[in-house]
């Protein structure tokens, strides 16, 4: 490292982006070169929707435990219903009701049934149940079966839905609202899940300040610690939020040795090759860079690198550009990290609403807002927020294009 840079002093000129590498080979990369996180915690299952099971879960009881009316009616013996019609009912008596949360305290003998309501415990001795449709009351305790049943008819069998010490859940699945119901089934209230990973998300720049405070000369709203703090967000991890880190070796040395606790460290600014562009020289020297360029429009001065083992991620300062490379990297990294499955974006067949023109040899992510059934183009520049804000989506266009006819189908990938 320069003398000059290490003692704080700018170094002066700048410096191209000497190599860019492909868009599916820096997905690659990044995948490859990123560890799912081994920490886990305990969570009551009530919090635990989304997150991912840590360890298989046994069941340790069955589901239903006992044997249940599956409809409203009458508790029969299959045999006593054998024969009956509108025409020539079979009557029983009625000896007892049995409601959801109560236990029956009669044994079921020919000639008897008992009122039963759906999920009440089936008494001893029957073996079906007559929907309430298929019976008519008679006088006193009298019920008339006006149709059939056969054995086990209508009935909830004990362990039907879950047996006792069967593997109920495996580790590494997600949480959905289905699968916390099956953990509440069986009476576990809470579940040990992988870790969430903690991101630090450190805005640089000297004229970067907080939404809120008056704007001096020169200066503008953070917009990228907010727009990837809420991918982090919806993808599995914690953003770890930090005032804005002027361009210095010594500040930027400072605030990462701060945040080598966390999973991993992502810049905003200071990608580029500017003179106070100074991200690359932070990363080359606490760690490695895997590599600084993608072939990319927008989003082309990224770098990703590891410190202590952590991927470490600078992004552009121009808002779309860091926000478009939000959604192409830093969501596989994070969704990685957090052992989520590869995220699929909902994607949907449009023609294009107008020309566009792209620039070969880089792979372009092209926003589009959706009207009228037609993908119609919103990108304005790297350095506007509203090439985001005012899109719904937005279609690839391969390196080798440089053009996209109107009306041409696009594959539109919503956000």
């Amino acid at each position: 490292m320069d003398k000059q840079l290490k003692s704080g002093i700018q170094r002066t000129g700048m410096r191209p982006i000497m190599g860019t590498i492909p868009f599916n080979e820096a997905l690659t990369l990044v995948q490859k070169k990123t560890k799912p996180l081994n920490r886990t915690e305990s969570l009551p299952i009530a919090e635990a929707e989304g997150r991912v099971i840590a360890t298989d879960v046994t069941a340790k009881t069955d589901v239903p435990p006992f044997n249940r009316a599956a409809m409203d009616g009458y508790a029969v013996i299959a045999d006593d219903t054998f024969g009956a019609d509108q025409n020539k009912p079979r009557v029983l008596r009625c000896i007892e009701k049995i409601f959801t949360g109560h236990v029956p305290t009669k044994s079921l003998k020919q000639g008897e049934c008992i009122e039963i309501a759906t999920g009440a415990p089936m008494p001893q001795g029957a073996d079906a149940v007559v929907m309430v449709e298929g019976t008519e009351r008679g006088q006193a305790s009298e019920v008339r079966i006006l149709t059939p049943v056969h054995p086990r008819q209508h009935v909830g069998r004990r362990a039907a839905d879950i047996e006792s010490g069967e593997i109920l859940l495996r580790r590494e699945e997600q949480l959905t609202p289905s699968r916390i119901g099956a953990l509440a089934a069986v009476g576990i209230c809470e579940i040990e899940v992988f870790a969430r990973p903690t991101v630090a998300l450190l805005s640089t720049g000297n004229e970067i300040i907080e939404p809120g405070q008056p704007l001096g000369p020169g200066q503008i709203y953070d917009i990228n610690k907010y727009t990837l703090g809420a991918i982090i967000k919806n993808h599995g991890g914690i953003p770890i939020f930090h005032a804005t880190v002027p361009d210095t070796w010594e500040d930027l040395n400072a605030v990462v040795d701060s945040n080598l606790d966390e999973d991993m460290i992502v810049f905003s600014g200071g990608s580029s090759v500017g003179e106070h562009d100074l991200i690359l020289d932070v990363i080359k020297s606490k760690g490695k860079v895997l590599f600084h360029g993608v072939a990319v429009k927008p989003g082309k001065p990224t770098i990703f690198g590891k410190i202590n083992a952590k991927p470490t991620l600078g992004m552009p300062g121009y808002p779309t550009s860091c926000l478009s490379n939000g959604y192409m990297l830093l969501v596989p990294i994070i969704r990685r990290l957090a052992r989520l499955p590869i995220y699929k974006p909902v994607t949907i067949s449009l023609p294009l609403a107008k020309r566009v023109i792209s620039t070969t040899g880089r792979h372009q992510f092209y926003t589009v807002r959706i009207e009228k059934d037609l993908a119609v183009p919103v990108f304005k520049a790297s350095g506007d927020i509203t090439s985001m804000s005012s899109a719904d989506g937005y279609f690839e266009i391969q390196a080798q294009t440089d053009i996209v006819e109107k009306d041409e189908i696009v594959e539109v990938k919503l956000f």
